[in-house]
């Protein structure tokens, strides 16, 4: 039987750990995420559960399906919005461009 030093049973273990972990943990964060979690999102609203706005989840099954949901989801977050869930308003987003709403819809309506 081979006899292996400390360094090379580390090195293995180390291999052997790496080589077992999820790919998908090592997959790039998509653009709409990265723009949400870089913009103010994330103090309203979370991906599974309810905050002060909708789970992304929620707002995903809710437009799930509609042909239009990409632009109905846009104006609301550019423009703000009262009423869909609740009579707490949304604040607008004006600043965000059409490209980096499209970003942001696709990922939200995206999650399962």
């Amino acid at each position: 039987m081979k006899k292996y030093t400390v360094k090379t049973t580390l090195l293995l273990s180390s291999i052997a750990a790496f080589i077992s972990l999820p790919w998908s943990s090592f997959a790039a964060t998509p653009a709409g995420e990265a723009l949400v979690r870089k913009g103010d999102c994330l103090g309203c609203h979370a991906v599974a559960v309810k905050l002060v706005g909708p789970a992304f989840h929620d707002v995903a099954e809710k437009y799930a399906g509609q042909a239009d949901a990409n632009a109905v989801l846009a104006a609301s977050i550019k423009n703000g919005s009262v009423g869909k869930w609740g009579e707490l308003p949304m604040p607008p987003h004006p600043n965000l461009s059409s490209t980096d709403l499209k970003k942001i819809t696709d990922w939200i309506l995206g999650i399962k």
